[in-house]
């Protein structure tokens, strides 16, 4: 997808099909390939392993960098200051139901003011008013998309099977050695960032990619000559073809930069390793404790299985984990009912000690038939 949307807007550029009257049909195309990215980015957390928790959390730590509105951000898409599950879960959200109700929107209007302004035809034509006479899409159209469609799935079949993705060992964020890299398509941004540091960091990461972005959005409103042809354009199209350029630069410098550093090649290999040991090993279904608990304790106790729905409608899965085995940000709770009588419990959860609060936690205000049955799955969870 990121190397068809990369061609589309090249071609798109070099052939000046931005010109005669599309300024909202590049805007929006310009929001789709936004999009797109950000499709990218949700999607890369939702595996769980360790790549993906933390390449995700330097992501959402460069998000933290933008003044004013970055920490907000970040709490934002965390669901609080660590990540845990409430992050698994928001961006399973943006990646499965928000984005594409975003796109679906876009794709629209972008056919939409595509079939207003009309093809924009070869490179000769004018943009406004084209000599070719126009014509159906319908068959010839239909078919080089077909034909074009069935190629592009051939390919991403073949690169599947003969390189496939892999899934590294489920994430753990107690791995202080692991040394997260992104994905090629955005290694160029992770090594733009490496330039920039301490009180420049606003620089790199808001200024100059608004003024790129800008620039970029604003094209047809800047480029008002009629002529299309890309050796009549020698000003934009080396602008265009620098600006690429840069990419294929950065993402080279990344490489380079990873073998000539012996520590972080090393690390880097012992990971990849890790992980064809993890991809060859053979597949079995996790049955964690927890959830084994969760059934033995539905199936005996119907109060405490009335609990765990009141634990999961006050997200204290968030924080405490699912089936209470904790988390970076929240202590375990398995086995507190051995600590802690259920009155204890019930005092603990409506009026929180100063500690308690200090870490996160707020009182509950809940009605007592709740907060019973929320004591009894806590005191059954072993």
């Amino acid at each position: 997808m990121v190397v068809v949307l990369i061609l589309h807007l090249t071609q798109t550029f070099v052939y000046g099909s931005y010109k005669g009257r599309r300024e909202l049909l590049w805007s929006s195309g310009c929001v789709l390939a936004a999009l797109v990215i950000a499709m990218a980015f949700s999607g890369y957390l939702l595996p769980w392993d360790q790549k993906a928790y933390f390449a995700t959390a330097v992501g959402t730590n460069i998000a933290g960098e933008v003044p004013l509105i970055g920490g907000m951000a970040k709490l934002f898409m965390r669901g609080g200051a660590d990540m845990g599950t409430l992050t698994l879960s928001r961006f399973f959200v943006f990646h499965v139901f928000l984005i594409p109700g975003f796109v679906f929107v876009f794709v629209a209007a972008h056919v939409y003011l595509f079939r207003k302004a009309g093809a924009a035809g070869p490179v000769e034509e004018d943009p406004v008013r084209p000599e070719l006479p126009t014509e159906r899409f319908y068959p010839r159209q239909v078919l080089m998309d077909l034909a074009f469609g069935l190629i592009l799935i051939g390919a991403l079949g073949a690169v599947a099977y003969f390189v496939p993705i892999e899934l590294g060992p489920k994430a753990n964020p107690a791995d202080t050695l692991y040394v997260p890299r992104p994905e090629w398509y955005y290694l160029p941004i992770f090594q733009w960032l490496k330039y920039w540091t301490g009180p420049y960091v606003i620089v790199g990461v808001v200024v100059i990619p608004s003024i790129i972005a800008l620039l970029v959005v604003g094209l047809p409103f800047i480029d008002r000559r009629p002529e299309r042809r890309p050796w009549k354009r020698p000003v934009a199209v080396t602008f265009f073809g620098a600006l690429l350029l840069s990419l294929f630069v950065l993402g080279g410098l990344s490489y380079r930069d990873d073998t000539l550093d012996v520590g972080i090649a090393m690390q880097l290999a012992k990971q990849q390793a890790e992980t064809e040991e993890f991809m060859q090993a053979p597949f079995e279904p996790e049955e964690s404790a927890p959830s084994l608990a969760v059934a033995r304790v539905a199936a005996e106790d119907p109060l405490a299985a009335q609990g765990r729905d009141v634990y999961e409608v006050e997200f204290c899965s968030g924080c405490h984990g699912d089936g209470g085995v904790g988390t970076p940000v929240g202590s375990a709770l398995l086995g507190i009912g051995t600590r802690l009588s259920g009155e204890n419990l019930d005092s603990l959860l409506r009026t929180p000690t100063p500690v308690m609060e200090d870490g996160g936690m707020f009182a509950l205000e809940i009605p007592d038939e709740e907060m019973d049955a929320l004591v009894a799955y806590l005191v059954s969870l072993e």
